[in-house]
């Protein structure tokens, strides 16, 4: 590692601890040249990629940058903080990594990012289900309008969670 200060390759490990997010490692740094001290954070790479079905059949790598489009797509200009954007996506690509082996349906992943959506911006989430499920007709929308009225109050957590998240107005 180089120190960001004298660029010299001679450091030495003060403290080592889990990053914020559980799948980064946070270390604490002293260089031996300039005894400045600064801070690095490492991420595991998987040595198995996740390849993601979709609808046609083709089969692409995982790229954990599409979710963050769809996302971004989605959220629009939403008052949601790019935290529980980042937050949404980061922990999506640890469950899906988590869960599926070698492959997964891209109906799957957009499954579990609408769910996502649907608690923490409700107008994200219909954004996102107009592009997502295609609907084909303004029936078919109205229904999920309708389905998305229905649906039973967040649990105190998911509120308080979409609460939290949301960026103040402009």
């Amino acid at each position: 590692m180089r120190c960001p200060f004298c660029n010299a390759d001679n450091d030495k490990v003060i403290d080592s601890r889990p990053g914020e997010d559980g799948g980064t490692i946070r270390r604490r740094r002293e260089c031996v040249g300039c005894t400045k001290r600064f801070t690095t954070y490492e991420r595991v790479e998987r040595t198995t990629r996740l390849i993601v079905v979709k609808r046609d059949g083709s089969r692409v790598p995982f790229d954990g940058a599409s979710l963050v489009r769809g996302l971004q797509a989605a959220a629009g200009k939403r008052p949601i903080s790019q935290d529980a954007k980042d937050r949404l996506c980061l922990e999506l690509d640890e469950e899906l990594h988590r869960e599926f082996d070698r492959e997964v349906e891209s109906a799957e992943i957009g499954r579990r990012l609408g769910m996502r959506l649907r608690v923490l911006d409700p107008i994200a989430y219909v954004r996102f289900a107009s592009e997502h499920y295609g609907f084909a007709t303004i029936e078919e929308f109205a229904a999920e309008m309708v389905s998305l009225q229905n649906r039973p109050r967040p649990l105190a957590n998911e509120q308080e969670l979409f609460q939290n998240n949301r960026s103040e107005p402009s």
